[in-house]
């Protein structure tokens, strides 16, 4: 039995003060959340409910793909972290035991499920397999924020996939996009399935799940058929006013104009006509120049993808000598190889000269600097894909799936002998979900000026009972029937039987946001009818007190 008045729900009428997010703001307020410390918190009775609603869902729809749960260890040996090149990563807690033995607090468990199918795996008749698992994961986040949606510790769902062969990890990969898809559709969240980059994990493919909302760290590209993470979307630019062919470039005095819109108003050219030079060091090349259209601007991420390699800004001392000073650089004459990125198109373009003060007029790619082509910027709103514009939003990440190829197989000497006797590395995927970013999405995207509006799978109770009477009167008689009659209906009910005034009972309701109250007061009773709020739109209905439950039963029932 739920009854408020011994269930630990502490509400608050104020916010952290530290809090912007609007799901860290209302978690906590609603009794859901606690902080222990930064990235750390603690799930009260409520929100632990909804983390574990979410995790059923999970785990019904891994299973349905045959999935199998597993549990693997938090706390790992470093060497298999070593093997595979990851123990260098800033956000791996590492320790050392009592006898000195390198330790790693697991942040995503592909090395460890690896070791163990090297041990197990023999043949090929031993594969496909999936393996899954809801475990704690330890991640010396630099800026915990948002809540519970960037922290230190936290639960995920990561799963894994063992394949003979590409064409296997490509079936493995569809059952899991039927999974995830499932998943987040049970959630009852607004979500796109995007392409993305394979960071860190490294592999061939990868796609995120993303839940648009305001609170969202990640940017998502989308136009009709068309959806990725702006870290790796393209598109067809805007085009831009080509300037009149010149023979030559001819230089024209600039003095401190060092930004593009500088240049664009002195020399009455739009920003897409200007070259905007972006000097890198890349690891392993040294100084590279990079080119994009002045309307534009390099995306880091799909710059390291084209070089291959990691890449970091130069400073003015790197380029000075083999380019020129800082603010007026440009392509002719630099003494660095140039990328030039695919939006920029024929014709003279304006660029640096390479010398104070000094800008370039009439500058043609090709004729005027050699260049390799490379698709390096980050796509802006109305760039076009199929001819259709695109629209970016904000979004958080609630989940992802990559194809992973042999490179942890490889690493850790997982391989099968084939029908022939033949050995092959086996082929990996790999699929993560957030429960708590689900639920922190949830919120973001379903609340109002009063309290969170849950989907009706996440809810932390199906409904709310509220009784408005002090002490043993006729209304608190009835109350305490109904609340038993609506849980024989298969609801979970919270009762709010607590000595409080209705304005607080109210209040604490819409605040946690189960999505449906019924109401039992003195008026009602005297109608011989129920007040029911829905409480997404707040909408009020008055239900017969006769068969009162299995009606609420069944209006639950028809909700989103």
């Amino acid at each position: 039995m739920t009854r408020l008045s011994a269930y630990l729900l502490p509400t608050e009428k104020q916010a952290p003060a530290d809090a912007e997010a609007i799901s860290h703001k209302l978690m906590v307020r609603a009794g859901l959340i606690r902080q222990l410390g930064a990235g750390l918190w603690t799930y009260l009775p409520a929100g632990w409910k909804i983390h574990r609603k979410v995790e059923e869902i999970i785990r019904q729809e891994m299973d349905a793909i045959g999935g199998q749960e597993l549990l693997m260890p938090l706390l790992n040996p470093a060497e298999p972290w070593r093997r595979t090149g990851r123990i260098e990563i800033d956000e791996i807690f590492k320790l050392n035991d009592r006898k000195g033995t390198e330790m790693v607090l697991a942040m995503t468990h592909e090395e460890i499920v690896t070791t163990h199918v090297a041990q197990v795996v023999r043949s090929y008749r031993d594969l496909p397999q999936i393996l899954y698992q809801i475990q704690v994961k330890e991640r010396d986040e630099p800026r915990p924020r948002a809540g519970v949606l960037r922290t230190r510790e936290f639960r995920m769902k990561d799963a894994y996939s063992f394949d003979r062969d590409e064409a296997g990890l490509d079936e493995s990969y569809a059952k899991h996009i039927v999974a995830y898809d499932r998943i987040f559709d049970r959630s009852g969240l607004e979500w796109y399935r995007v392409e993305s980059d394979v960071g860190m994990m490294g592999g061939t493919a990868a796609h995120e799940y993303m839940a648009p909302c305001a609170a969202g760290e990640d940017e998502v590209a989308l136009a009709p058929g068309y959806a990725a993470n702006v870290e790796v979307a393209s598109g067809d630019p805007q085009p831009v006013e080509q300037q009149a062919p010149l023979p030559q470039p001819v230089e024209e005095h600039t003095p401190g104009c060092t930004t593009v819109e500088d240049v664009s108003r002195r020399l009455g050219v739009p920003a897409g006509a200007v070259l905007k030079a972006y000097p890198v060091i890349a690891s392993g090349r040294g100084l590279v120049l990079v080119l994009v259209r002045g309307d534009h601007r390099v995306n880091e991420v799909k710059l390291r993808n084209a070089l291959r390699t990691d890449v970091r800004p130069a400073t003015p001392d790197e380029f000075a000598t083999k380019i020129g000073p800082a603010g007026f650089i440009g392509p002719v004459g630099a003494n660095a190889p140039i990328v030039l990125d695919d939006a920029v198109g024929d014709g003279g373009y304006v660029t640096g000269a390479n010398r104070g003060d000094f800008h370039l007029r009439g500058v043609e790619p090709g004729r005027d600097f050699p260049f390799e082509r490379a698709d390096v910027r980050a796509v802006e709103p109305g760039d076009t894909v199929g001819g259709h514009p695109i629209r970016i939003e904000k979004a958080i990440e609630v989940g992802n799936i990559f194809k992973l190829g042999t490179r942890y197989a490889t690493a850790l000497g997982a391989s099968y002998l084939d029908e022939s006797g033949r050995q092959h590395p086996v082929v990996m995927g790999c699929y993560g979900i957030g429960p708590a970013r689900i639920v922190a999405a949830a919120v973001e995207q379903f609340h109002d000026e009063a309290g969170i509006s849950w989907p009706r799978a996440l809810a932390p109770f199906d409904a709310e009972l509220v009784v408005i009477a002090r002490g043993e009167t006729e209304e608190r008689v009835f109350a305490d029937r109904l609340y038993e009659e609506l849980r024989e209906s298969g609801l979970d009910v919270l009762y709010d039987d607590r000595d409080a005034g209705p304005g607080e009972k109210f209040a604490d309701a819409e605040l946690l946001g189960a999505p449906v109250r019924v109401t039992v007061g003195r008026r009602t009773l005297a109608g011989g009818e129920l007040e029911v709020q829905v409480r997404r739109g707040r909408e009020r209905l008055s239900l017969p007190l006769e068969g009162a439950a299995d009606a609420v039963a069944e209006l639950w029932r028809k909700l989103p």
